[in-house]
């Protein structure tokens, strides 16, 4: 390695780690529909960067992660085929009945620093918006949510979504542009315009 690329230390890994696991969680749970094979997921990505890539440099470890991430998912599903079909797959889920309206991502606390309304009124409509917004990202084609979450949740620029994902940079710009007319759409038929 040369010496302009200061290798990953142990807190910069910890740190960079600590800071994406919600973030991954829910994309894994956007991916999967089940919370306990995002948990599952998350964790193998975690415990993989830091086995494989630790010494590598810290503006790395995104990118490497993502697309660690991205294999996990990808792996799930691959051995859920060889297991049953999709549709056994989706009934093998058991949500019927009250388990329909749990949701594992409101376990999530909401950071101090994050815009949080004042009034009641104000907390309840954005929870709504949000549920809404949620809600129309897990109907998106897995392609596309993907793509999407890189690169406006993640931040990634195009060529970074590409390797993460594995495809060329025209089809990220493909796979989002579809994603937010979809997204846009969606939110227009229920009155949501952000």
């Amino acid at each position: 390695m040369p010496a302009e690329d200061p290798l990953a230390t142990r807190k910069e890994l910890s740190d960079f780690l600590a800071g994406v696991e919600k973030r991954a969680f829910k994309q894994c749970v956007f991916a999967v529909q089940e919370e306990e094979a995002a948990l599952d997921i998350v964790q193998d990505a975690m415990l993989r960067l830091a086995e494989k890539y630790s010494a590598r440099p810290a503006e790395e470890l995104p990118l490497l992660f993502q697309r660690i991430l991205q294999n996990g998912i990808r792996d799930h599903f691959r051995r859920s085929r060889v297991r049953s079909t999709w549709t056994s797959l989706w009934a093998s889920l058991g949500l019927t009945g009250e388990d329909d309206e749990a949701d594992p991502l409101e376990t999530f606390e909401v950071a101090e620093s994050a815009s949080v309304p004042a009034s009641p009124a104000d907390r309840l409509q954005q929870s709504q918006v949000m549920a809404a917004i949620e809600e129309a990202i897990a109907g998106l084609p897995e392609r596309q949510r993907q793509a999407f979450l890189l690169r406006y949740w993640e931040d990634f620029d195009v060529s970074e979504t590409a390797r993460a994902m594995g495809c060329s940079e025209g089809s990220v710009k493909t796979h989002c542009s579809r994603a937010a007319h979809a997204l846009a759409k969606t939110l227009r038929s229920k009155g949501i315009t952000l």
